[in-house]
This record gives C-alpha cells, sequence and structure tokens, in this order.
C-alpha cells in the first residue's frame, strides 16, 4: 500500500480536525504520517493515533495573525519570506523523498502547493466551496459590505467585482511564492486564487450549497467534513440539559478573539438561558463572565444533538456542519467572507439567522437568539437538514477519490 503525507496548518482547529476525518477514512493498510510546523492542535493528531512530524521553521504568534488575514482576504501582506518559504519548501520536499509518499493531503499549508509539485507528488485539498477560484468567479455577492439593504448590496456587487479581479486576476501573490517555485521548477504561483488551489480540489458542501455555480475541472464536491474530537462530554453539559432553562452552545473555534468571547458570553448571560462555551483557550483569568455562562475546554461538539436547543457560532464551516449534522438552529456571526458565506447559506435554508459581529450585545442579537430557541419553523427546517446530513460523509468520499488516484 502507500504513504500519504497531511500538511494541515495545525494551529488552525478546522483544517486539523478535517484532515483527521479524511485520514480515519482511508484504508488502514496505508501508512498515514501528518507533518507541521506550529503545535496548537498537533495532540489531536496524535489522540485520533496518527504519527506526527514537527518540522521548522515556525511562525510567531504575530506572524500567525497575518497568515490567518490573509488566508481571510482580509490582507495581501504576509510573514513569508522568501528564506522562510524555501526553507518550508526544502523540509517539505525532503519529508516526501524521505517516506516515497505517493500522495499529499493540505489544507492552507502555502508550501504544499510548491513541494508537493516540485516532487510531482498529486496534491488534494478538501476545502470548504467559499473563497474558492471558481466561488469568487462566479458568486455575484461575496458578503464583503454588511448590512442587507440596497445600498448595502449595491455596495457589496462593486466591492465584491473589485476582490474578484484582484483574487484571480492581479499578479500579487507574494513575490517569495514565484522566486521560491521558479527555483524549484515549479510554474510561478502569481494570483492569490493560484497559491491555494490543488491538483484535485475536494469541495466540503452540501448539494444546495453548489447550485447555480458550475464547477471547473480538478474541482469536485465530496460533502460536509467536520470534527469528531475523542473526549467525552463534560459532566457539566448533561447538567445543564436536563435542567428547565433552555441550553445554548457558544462555538467560536479557533478563528475569533477574546473581546468577541467576551461579549458575546455577556449578552448571553442577559438571557433566562445556560450556556456552554468552550472559549477558555481565549479568557484571561482576570475575565468575569455571568454565572449561566459555563465555560469548558474543545469539547465533543458533535454529540450536543438532543442536548443543545440552539447555538450562537462564529461561522467556520467546521461548527457550522457540526450544528447542521446535530439539528442545532443557530445565530452566526461571520467574522470573514468565508464564514459569512457559510451562515448566510443556511439562513437562506431557514435554519440559521446572520448577525454581524459588531452587533453581538444589541437587541438584534438577543432577538435572533430568542428566535431559534423558540420559532417552530426554524427548528423544523435544521431537523430537515439534519436529516440530510446524514447520508452525508465528506471524509470517505475524500479517501475514495485520493486511494483512487493512489
Amino acid at each position: 500500500m502507500a504513504t500519504v503525507l497531511f500538511c494541515p496548518v495545525t494551529f488552525n482547529l478546522a483544517e486539523t480536525t478535517r484532515m483527521i476525518q479524511v485520514a480515519r477514512a482511508m484504508d488502514p493498510a496505508h501508512r498515514i504520517l501528518f507533518m507541521g510546523y506550529e503545535d496548537d492542535y498537533v495532540g489531536l493528531i496524535r489522540d485520533a493515533g496518527f504519527d506526527h512530524r514537527s518540522c521548522t521553521p515556525v511562525l510567531t504568534s504575530q506572524e500567525r495573525e497575518q497568515l490567518i488575514a490573509f488566508d481571510q482576504g482580509k490582507t495581501l501582506k504576509t510573514p513569508l519570506t522568501e528564506a522562510f518559504v524555501g526553507a518550508r519548501v526544502d523540509v517539505e520536499r525532503g519529508l516526501i523523498r524521505e517516506l516515497g509518499a505517493a500522495a499529499v493531503v493540505t489544507g492552507s499549508n502555502l508550501t504544499s502547493y510548491i513541494s508537493a509539485r516540485a516532487e510531482h507528488v498529486p496534491l488534494f485539498y478538501p476545502v470548504p466551496f467559499a473563497l474558492t477560484e471558481p466561488q469568487v468567479r462566479q458568486a455575484r455577492h461575496l458578503f464583503l459590505v454588511g448590512g442587507r439593504g440596497r445600498l448595502s448590496r449595491f455596495a457589496d456587487r462593486l466591492a465584491t467585482a473589485a476582490f474578484r479581479w484582484i483574487y484571480t486576476k492581479a499578479p500579487l501573490a507574494p513575490r517569495a511564492f514565484a522566486k521560491v517555485a521558479t527555483a524549484n521548477g515549479v510554474p510561478p504561483l502569481r494570483t492569490v486564487a493560484s497559491l491555494i488551489t490543488a491538483d484535485r480540489n475536494l469541495l466540503t458542501e452540501m448539494p444546495w450549497e453548489l447550485e447555480d455555480f458550475t464547477l471547473p475541472d480538478g474541482f469536485e464536491r465530496v460533502g460536509p467534513i467536520f470534527a469528531h474530537i475523542d473526549a467525552p462530554l463534560p459532566e457539566i453539559v448533561e447538567q445543564l440539559a436536563a435542567a428547565p432553562e433552555p441550553l445554548v452552545y457558544l462555538g467560536l473555534g479557533s478563528s475569533a478573539n477574546r473581546k468577541l468571547a467576551v461579549a458575546a458570553a455577556r449578552a448571553l448571560g442577559e438571557l433566562p438561558v445556560n450556556v456552554v462555551a468552550p472559549i477558555a483557550h481565549y479568557l484571561e483569568p482576570d475575565d468575569v463572565l455571568p454565572p449561566n455562562v459555563h465555560v469548558t475546554e474543545l469539547l465533543p461538539a458533535h454529540r450536543l444533538g438532543g442536548l443543545v436547543d440552539a447555538a450562537v457560532l462564529h461561522g467556520g464551516q467546521g461548527t457550522v456542519q457540526t450544528a447542521c449534522a446535530t439539528g442545532i438552529p443557530f445565530v452566526g456571526m461571520g467574522l470573514q467572507p468565508e464564514q459569512t458565506w457559510h451562515v448566510r447559506m443556511c439562513e437562506k435554508r431557514g435554519h440559521a439567522i446572520a448577525v454581524a459581529p459588531r452587533r453581538v450585545g444589541s437587541p438584534e442579537f438577543l432577538d435572533a437568539v430568542r428566535r431559534v430557541l423558540s420559532d417552530p419553523g426554524i427548528r423544523a427546517v435544521a431537523q430537515d437538514v439534519q436529516r440530510a446530513y446524514a447520508d452525508a460523509d465528506g471524509a470517505a468520499a475524500s479517501a475514495r477519490i485520493i486511494e483512487a488516484a493512489l
């Protein structure tokens, strides 16, 4: 059998867990190895039973924040110098050769797009549709401008058109990638879109989320992939679920921030609900939250179905898909265009309400939470979506595609 190398950005929770799910779905006869640079979520990889190779050079916390902003389309600046990119490509090429890897599965680890091609190894990318090249080329609205009125929609159309040109046509990829690619015998990566387009792009979406879009060669739908963390539910969750008050799940993934976490928790403290909030990684020791907000570490959110009445989410695809799969209606606060897209698609279907992050704590936010808790129509759609998810397995579909290529 073959060796497959997984290269997630290991300080990104959703990306790391997505890779774990695909690796789990592979035939166990294959040799699976993970590699990465930062160590934030390496424990999840090892807990899932996979070997991980820690590599250098490593990004500082400030450089990570800048890279996340670049990945989310918020800036064209990156901390990735020619020396840094070249060093990582050398490490990855050496590891591919050492292992005799027959395929590389990556996320937004940008140097994979050079190293795998330089070694003539097929590159697979399980990825949300939002902010891929075909989505940016074809979408009329990318939700770059907030608001719902005619003026806001018109402004968003203009902003979307400008972003489309910048993303797909302008030669604005960091020069380091073009230089290092050329030095490694790979066609230079000049546009932002080319930096994150693999040989096989496996779209982690439900069918209705791709309606009205045409997929080019190299893009195919596989279905949802979200975390299944190997851990028991904290005892407090069962206790709160048995209480007479509704239970709300506050999930902010790994791309939110302390300010939003505290604001959302304090806003939910104004409602007659209990809240379970795995936001400990955002808080500081002197943060004081309302007594009805129960803070935990990361928990297995895929086991919350039937226990939680509603959720408040940051809009990352992993948290959104977990809510969909468990039948939990939610309020979504997209922190960037990809996340806003996920929330708006669910809102369009009828089982979520989108609220801008800046509105957290406002009457609009509180009314949205009350509505997802009480509206039977929203709950009925959430249950319909849950039934559709029961037959979807993007990890297994991805594994079949990778293994067929092997």
